[in-house]
């Protein structure tokens, strides 16, 4: 299947040779587990990030998650899927790779801008050969804009029929214009899916079922399987089983730490006709916390379960990993006393802690969004890029701290320096409005990095 980029506006094509398209504002991703993804090397969920002091680092998160994981000179992140083949003895891979589209190098083609990338696929059973897929995609997108987005813009999928067993998975991507390419290479067990039993829960833009094992399913995977909490309501979920002759009742929960259990629901597969049927499972958002997940979904009175890892964030600038962790980035958002609810719940009470959080701290209830949180987060992806030289985090240096915490200024101006041969500058920021505080910012060695003034400290406390 080909690649495809997400264009910044809802359009819809051909859906075999260029999937559905749609918006997208966030990650997620596959568990090894029965039938879920296979990915790399395992890391802490919560290595890496804003608050760690280091820059923001999604791969560990990714690969924490069992995905394919590249962060060479072209990232990528992949997840594999299983569902039945056409035989006993045959099992259908999807395997899924997204890029940003910013990693790719596009050049002007008359009104559009175009880029160019080769992807290989090898499956190998020891020295043994046994699949190799070489495509070669364009990328075509109307705006210069949609060349520099980092988010899941670019995803390109593939279907193979493969035997179950171990194999090593190699994918590389290549881009054509320019000498750069990436490769990444795992081991991934394929399961044998018999009939009755679940495929691999996997998460979905879009998606239009089988009815015959020897076609494919036509969808567009989410090979991040992730969702913003900020702006996704649902999280769709394709699920299928095959050879079921009777209304076969499937159980799904969602687990955060701990595997407490924070939602539950229920859905029956329909017998319709053919050797496979199909159902969409939608899942809240706003019932899946902030974080990674973990999706099981399991038929009745067996034991046939199948999982998925899921990554819930408040944007692709914004990598928090975990709860505790969001409630450090909102230090500057809420009272003491408000975080501190959030803080003490349990994680089975969280997601209705955080939904809790957002009524009371929403200016304006009336609108679906919480405007406040909003605005304060758009502050934090601001000061990240405006006062990135200040520290490796921007909104965590002092003018970013001011900036976040407080807004925009209502004047800024540079102060002068009594000795004229010091290499030290002022820069004063005055807020005049509701809060009326002046903080003075002192740059000492004149890189740059400004510091606030020890009675500027203060004041920015209080």
């Amino acid at each position: 299947m080909a690649g495809v980029l997400y264009p910044m506006r809802r359009s819809r094509r051909a859906f075999i040779q260029s999937p559905m398209l749609c918006w997208l504002a966030l990650s997620a991703a596959c568990y090894h587990g029965n039938r879920g993804g296979a990915g790399g090397r395992n890391a802490s969920p919560n290595s890496g990030g804003f608050l760690s002091g280091q820059a923001p680092d999604l791969g560990r998160v990714y690969q924490s998650m069992g995905l394919i994981t590249s962060t060479g000179q072209i990232p990528f992140v992949g997840s594999v899927s299983f569902l039945g083949g056409p035989t006993a003895d045959t099992t259908l891979m999807l395997l899924a790779v997204s890029l940003p589209s910013s990693s790719l190098s596009f050049q002007r083609v008359n009104e559009q801008y175009a880029a160019n990338y080769t992807v290989r696929v090898e499956l190998r059973q020891g020295t043994t050969v046994v699949q190799q897929w070489d495509a070669k995609e364009s990328v075509r997108v109307p705006t210069f804009k949609e060349t520099a987005r980092t988010d899941e813009s670019v995803i390109w999928q593939q279907y193979l029929r493969v035997a179950p067993g171990e194999y090593s998975l190699t994918v590389g991507l290549k881009d054509e214009s320019v000498i750069r390419n990436s490769a990444q290479e795992v081991t991934i067990v394929v399961p044998r899916v018999a009939a009755g039993e679940l495929s691999s829960p996997i998460p979905v833009y879009e998606a239009i079922s089988r009815s015959r094992l020897d076609s494919l399913p036509r969808m567009l995977a989410r090979p991040r399987s992730s969702v913003s909490f900020a702006t996704d309501s649902i999280l769709p979920i394709y699920l299928e089983a095959s050879g079921v002759s009777s209304p076969t009742l499937v159980n799904a929960s969602l687990s955060a730490e701990g595997n407490t259990v924070v939602w539950r629901d229920s859905l029956t597969i329909v017998p319709s006709g053919g050797s496979v049927t199909s159902r969409m499972l939608s899942i809240p958002v706003k019932k899946m916390g902030i974080g990674i997940v973990t999706l099981s979904v399991a038929r009745a009175g067996t034991n046939d379960t199948s999982r998925t890892r899921l990554f819930v964030t408040l944007g692709d600038d914004l990598p928090i990993a975990s709860f505790e962790e969001m409630i450090r980035y909102l230090k500057y958002f809420a009272s003491t006393e408000r975080l501190k609810i959030l803080r003490d719940a349990t994680p089975a009470n969280r997601p209705q802690a955080w939904a809790d959080f957002l009524r009371v701290t929403d200016p304006v209830p009336a609108t679906s969004e919480n405007e406040g949180l909003r605005d304060y987060f758009n502050r934090i992806r601001t000061a990240n890029v405006r006062f990135h030289d200040d520290a490796i985090i921007g909104w965590q240096s002092d003018r970013g701290t001011a900036f976040v915490g407080l807004g925009e200024p209502d004047r800024i101006y540079d102060a002068p320096i009594i000795d004229p041969a010091a290499r030290s500058r002022q820069q004063v920021w005055e807020y005049t409005g509701e809060i009326r505080v002046q903080l003075v910012f002192v740059d000492n060695g004149g890189m740059g990095r400004f510091r606030l003034s020890s009675s500027g400290v203060n004041e920015l406390e209080a």
